[in-house]
């Protein structure tokens, strides 16, 4: 087997069935995978000189297994290899559909931070290498090696166990599990840093893992609702970059390029919880972004609903960037003045003071108004504080039109 993208492909598909496999017979997620790791490595080694095994996911999680067991080669290790061998000769062969729900649902345990949950369900159950799980968080490697290392001793000193037990706490830990394919999936269509906007790659793992999460759990109707809505944002992924790579904002974008069959399917889950009458965060954001589909220019948007949602929103699920997006709503829909004095309320607000999305939602409603001096001061703050070379350059190419 050639090495590269043909074993990403398989090690991306195959790896969280071998950690799981190992989880269940010891549940030390960093021991399991340095053990997984481990296999890797050989696999790398061996496929393309002895070909790709028949069954790559057997092989992987024997020689993973075995790794694990040299680890415990310490005298309180050998007093009960004997017991471990005899239960981990089928166990490590056990592998489900349900491998990468059950990841997900240990790495959203309670005893982690939200930010810590994402970047251990990227390394365990996304696969992804601690660089890219770096860059996402604008830190460098080792300080990410680091994060995750105390992430899984937090785990093991909370005694998390796997797979997660079923029970009054399961409730909490799928809710908990939805926000972290959230947060993977925001991470991905909106990059904080780099050259590029979108990675798509991040973006359509993030769906992969919400649409397990909704075969594992049918009747979750916020786990349907967050499904609707990443797959109604990411239907407009085609239209949101230019042919340089730079952002084009929701009211310039060709609306032609949508992904009609997303959006199809994103109306289609959210008809289906109707009926049923749920009113959750994810739902009330995908109906928002199904308004926005639905219109067919921007002009026809219907803001006014888009306000209604957003004002129960915030009732639910209140955040600074929900009261933001609600400004703005209330300025397209009864006038920039009146958007501009709900952003005037969120100058103090902790999650957006030294970002630049209020100084940017600031400016656009200031050109509505008739304010370009106020605009232009408000993008050139903004572009100041975006780590994001295409929001950026956005910002900039506003600002210079505005100068002109």
């Amino acid at each position: 087997m050639p090495a590269g993208d043909a074993f990403e492909d398989v090690w991306r598909r195959e790896s969280p069935h071998v950690l799981a496999a190992l989880l269940r017979v010891r549940a030390d997620l960093a021991a399991c995978e340095d053990a997984v790791q481990e296999a890797a490595e050989a696999a790398v080694r061996q496929w393309p000189r002895d070909g790709t095994p028949d069954d790559p996911r057997g092989w992987l999680i024997r020689v993973a297994h075995r790794r694990l067991i040299d680890r415990w080669r310490s005298e309180a290790a050998r007093t009960r290899r004997e017991e471990v061998d005899a239960r981990s000769g089928a166990a490590a062969e056990v592998s489900s559909a349900d491998d990468t729900v059950d990841l997900l649902l240990l790495c959203a345990h309670p005893a982690l931070t939200r930010s810590s949950q994402v970047a251990l369900a990227l390394r365990a159950v996304a696969g992804l290498g601690v660089e890219r799980i770096a860059a996402v968080y604008l830190v460098p490697p080792r300080t990410m090696t680091q994060r995750l290392t105390r992430a899984r001793a937090t785990l093991r000193d909370a005694g998390a166990t796997f797979p997660v037990p079923s029970g009054a706490e399961l409730p909490a830990r799928v809710a908990a599990a939805l926000d972290v394919c959230h947060l993977m999936f925001t991470a991905g269509y909106t990059r904080s840093s780099g050259t590029d906007l979108l990675d798509d790659g991040l973006t359509a793992e993030a769906v992969r893992l919400t649409r397990r999460m909704v075969a594992a759990f049918p009747d979750h109707d916020e786990a349907a609702a967050a499904l609707a809505l990443m797959v109604l944002t990411d239907a407009r992924a085609p239209a949101r970059v230019d042919a340089r790579g730079d952002l084009v904002p929701l009211a310039e974008q060709d609306r032609s390029r949508w992904r009609r069959d997303a959006i199809a399917e994103g109306v289609t889950i959210l008809e289906a919880l109707l009926p049923r009458g749920h009113v959750g965060p994810f739902a009330l954001q995908a109906a928002i972004a199904a308004v926005h589909a639905e219109a067919e220019s921007y002009g026809d948007t219907d803001w006014a609903q888009i306000v209604v949602l957003y004002r129960m929103l915030e009732r639910i699920a209140p955040s600074g960037t929900v009261s933001l997006n609600h400004a703005v709503a209330v300025g397209m829909a009864y006038g920039p003045e009146a958007g501009l004095a709900l952003l005037a309320r969120l100058d103090d607000d902790r999650a957006l003071r030294d970002g630049h999305r209020l100084p940017a939602a600031r400016a656009h409603l200031y050109e509505l108004a008739g304010r370009p001096g106020d605009a232009a001061a408000a993008y050139r703050t903004a572009a100041a504080r975006t780590a994001s070379l295409p929001e950026q350059r956005y910002l900039n190419r506003r600002l210079r039109d505005l100068e002109r």
